[in-house]
């Protein structure tokens, strides 16, 4: 089976060819879209990334050139219409699970630059600046830790808090019994984790029903000061409103590694041309916010568990084997329904 792989960055594609063995690829750094398809000619299976277009009119499409699978490098599918790929037979498989540990450590240390002020710090250095006065942080011991989410990266991100000795709130609609009893977890209401809450960090898939689920209400029920972490999705989280909470100081400092409209910014080097985005340069220009480009991900463990789940995708689907991994033809679409049935900001 002869697969295209779209959207490729230079520093994946050493572990797609570690990991592909025998099969027959060919790389584009081309996204999916509605002007790209035509490059899947000939192809009878695809990979994309979570940035690729996989809407309606791309999936009619890429059927009637010939595509029958899609496996998606990365456990994000909010930009793929499942409804449409079972409608047109196309067969949709992701990789679930790759790294939560690099992910929820990426969140671990946006928190310690923020606590610790350490990019500040770093920048005083250099200009031979040696003093203290405005490097007064503060210790993660014995502060209330809000997690939105316990899944499997929230999950990590909860043992890693209980080893820094946090006290660990958490919300989800599936309660993790083992984090209840090995890691005194908590799980509370939103509404308890939001005023109680020193930080908060967000883990909350997407939700295709109620974009973003961290609005202006959700804001204005935390503590003051309290610092914002989200490593899950840009779309779950109100970008305007944290501006405004932010511009207020009721949100004392976030830390951001993904961003509502990142789709055309992140994963390209902009440094030789104007940003034009000037939600993100506002979001840039406060001196309490850190903002890294979508790279929670980014560990050569993750990497490779990614570049090899993906092939394994492919080959399931080339034996005719069952596909662990798939997400069309009736399994449950968990992370775009898993909070569909509970508001955020009751």
């Amino acid at each position: 089976m002869r697969t295209l792989f779209y959207n490729t960055k230079s520093y994946e594609r050493n572990f797609l060819e570690h990991a592909k063995a025998e099969h027959t690829v060919l790389y584009t750094s081309e996204g999916l879209t509605t002007q790209t398809v035509g490059l899947a000619k000939g192809f009878e299976s695809i990979s994309i990334f979570a940035t690729d277009t996989a809407d309606a009119p791309v999936l009619r499409a890429l059927k009637m050139i010939g595509v029958r699978y899609i496996t998606i490098r990365s456990p994000n599918y909010e930009n793929v219409d499942i409804a449409e790929a079972n409608s047109q037979g196309i067969h949709v498989a992701n990789v679930q699970e790759y790294s939560p540990h690099a992910v929820a450590e990426h969140a671990l240390c946006l928190l310690l630059a923020l606590s610790r002020k350490t990019i500040q710090a770093h920048e005083q250095v250099q200009q031979l600046d040696f003093t203290l006065d405005h490097l007064i942080g503060f210790d993660l011991m014995g502060k209330k830790v809000g997690l939105l989410g316990t899944g499997k990266i929230g999950s990590a991100m909860a043992k890693i808090l209980h080893g820094l000795g946090c006290t660990i709130l958490a919300y989800d609609v599936d309660r993790n019994q083992q984090l209840e009893n090995n890691y005194n977890v908590y799980y509370v209401g939103l509404h308890t984790l939001c005023s109680m809450s020193d930080i908060i960090s967000i883990h909350l898939p997407p939700n295709n029903e109620s974009y973003p689920l961290v609005t202006s209400s959700f804001f204005s029920k935390m503590k003051r000061g309290v610092i914002i972490i989200n490593t899950a999705s840009g779309a779950v989280l109100d970008t305007m409103a944290l501006i405004e909470y932010l511009e207020s100081g009721h949100i004392g400092a976030a830390g951001l590694d993904v961003y509502e409209n990142e789709k055309e910014i992140f994963y390209q080097d902009l440094s030789q041309s104007m940003l034009k985005d000037p939600i993100l340069l506002k979001l840039m220009s406060f001196p309490n916010v850190i903002i890294t480009p979508h790279q929670g991900f980014a560990t050569k463990e993750a990497l490779t568990k990614m570049a090899m789940t993906t092939f394994e995708n492919i080959s399931c689907w080339e034996q005719k084997n069952s596909c662990a991994n798939q997400i069309t033809y009736g399994l449950q679409n968990e992370l775009a329904t898993k909070f569909q049935s509970n508001n955020i900001e009751s």
